[in-house]
């Protein structure tokens, strides 16, 4: 449908036919909507509001490429308009491009992490994928959904005459401990990764064009971005050291069942829990919170006789509901449960869980804003701290908060400790975050030499990284320091 078929001359303002078509969508009367926002656009052609709440009646009636249409003449002045890219992501969706919707949730997402709307989308779009070809932990994504393209395409090019190609350049910035991460976090996608990276290397294979007329290359860079995306936020969300933690006290509560015969529901409680941690670390967040309160009834059943180890897993429960209640927004709950599992811990003298439940209290406080909180947990949890890397993030989190409170010496110091631990161990995004942290202080402190030099180290790590984003809000930063330097 175009913008003016079947429309007569408009007789009224935009806004009041954006309001009569808002209050039909609201009624359900969607064609009628989409003519009244049809005659809008007749007044202001191309305003991306009107034409994403076109978007939104076209999916509830089911005509998904009309949908999509819309949603992208939204994006054409602006492609991170994330009300544009949430509805583009919806149509795609409601089309059944499942693996194209997910990019554009996680793009979304990474525009504006704080709207459910996207972290929802995410989680159905996953599940969806799920239910065509199976979980990503278990299922290689080999000549199926979207990749099937590629491989298919990359066959044909072999049955092709060599033809020269100008030789590409080698990523040797990819260092040994950041790959070893992204391995981690990816598991058997890391292989797909590392196939579309090397199809961007195929230069007459990028030139062409897919049959919705989208460029190859921009379809590739899409997958790559959904993938390194989903890297850090695992990454964040739940840091390595922090699941390598789980999953040390997963293996101590087997132990603590061997001294006798594990019953049937021993094992199937502590099958489950390896499984929830599976399950949340791949980000379904909804079926972890459905099994983990399912555990939770079983294990307060049973008798301490029974279960040796009761507190210990019950803690583990409480933990894993917090973490899916974090991933699905509900702040409140999920505070209430780390602070359960932050209880069971201290009653138990659990040192290992009591470092979890402190890092997960200080990570809700630090969500919701209340920055003194989370700097009061964090600094408690600071002498039970393992590991480098969780050092570089904890000191990193409470400088941050500090930052935020604008105590910009002790944001700076703290950054300054993030910054020893990130270069004792050599992880790359840690000594960018830290880097970034102290320029911050330092600027603010007035010390504007030293900011210079630390977000010009910070800048070189981002283009080590290839973190474009990072990149361009640090040159920009960048540029500030140097005119206070200058003035």
């Amino acid at each position: 449908m175009s913008d003016n078929e079947g429309e007569t001359a408009p007789k009224s303002s935009f806004s009041t036919y954006m309001a009569e078509a808002d209050q039909l969508f609201q009624k359900g009367d969607y064609s009628k909507a989409v003519e009244i926002y049809s005659t809008a656009l007749l007044l202001q052609p191309g305003d991306r509001s009107c034409l994403v709440a076109r978007s939104r009646c076209f999916v509830k009636m089911g005509e998904a490429e009309n949908a999509l249409r819309d949603a992208e003449d939204s994006l054409k002045d602006d492609k991170n308009f994330f009300k544009g890219v949430y509805q583009k992501a919806e149509a795609l969706y409601t089309m059944g491009d499942f693996e194209f919707a997910l990019v554009f949730y996680h793009r979304g997402h990474k525009l504006r992490p704080e709207l459910q709307e996207f972290r929802l989308g995410i989680q159905k779009a996953e599940e969806a994928i799920n239910n065509c070809v199976g979980s990503p932990s278990s299922v290689k994504l080999e000549n199926k959904g979207d990749l099937s393209f590629f491989y298919k395409l990359d066959e044909h090019k072999k049955a092709q005459p060599k033809t020269f190609m100008h030789p590409v350049k080698e990523q040797s910035q990819k260092t040994p401990k950041r790959e070893r991460t992204a391995k981690q976090l990816l598991g058997q996608l890391y292989t797909d990764k590392e196939y579309l990276e090397k199809l961007l290397k195929d230069e007459d294979l990028i030139k062409g064009k897919t049959r919705s007329g989208e460029r190859l290359q921009d379809v590739i860079m899409s997958c790559i971005s959904y993938l390194d995306t989903r890297t850090e936020f695992w990454q964040q969300q739940k840091p390595i050291y922090a699941r390598e933690r789980e999953q040390k006290l997963i293996q101590q509560q087997w132990k603590h069942t061997r001294s006798r015969p594990p019953t049937e529901s021993t094992i199937y409680i502590l099958k489950s829990l390896e499984e929830l941690d599976t399950e949340l670390t791949a980000g379904s967040a909804a079926n972890s919170l459905r099994k983990a309160r399912e555990v939770l009834k079983v294990v307060k059943s049973r008798s301490a006789k029974d279960l040796p180890n009761k507190t210990e897993v019950m803690g583990s429960l409480y933990s894993y509901i917090g973490n899916a209640l974090i991933d699905l927004g509900n702040m409140d709950k999920a505070l209430e449960n780390h602070l359960k599992d932050l209880e069971l811990a201290q009653q138990g003298k659990l040192t290992d869980s009591k470092s979890r439940a402190l890092d997960n209290v200080g990570r809700v406080y630090a969500r919701i804003g209340k920055f003194h909180q989370a700097i009061k947990v964090w600094e408690e949890k600071i002498p039970l701290v393992q590991s480098g890397l969780e050092k570089a993030w904890l000191f990193h989190e409470i400088g941050h908060c500090y930052l935020e409170l604008k105590h910009h010496i002790k944001a700076r110091d703290y950054g300054m400790r993030s910054l020893s631990a990130a270069n004792d161990i050599g992880d790359e995004k840690w000594l960018l975050n830290a880097n970034v942290l102290v320029a911050q202080a330092e600027l603010k402190l007035g010390n504007y030499r030293s900011s210079v030099l630390h977000f010009e180290t910070a800048l070189e790590q981002a283009k080590l990284l290839q973190d474009n984003d990072s990149k361009d809000a640090i040159q920009k930063a960048l540029q500030e320091a140097r005119q206070q330097m200058s003035q």
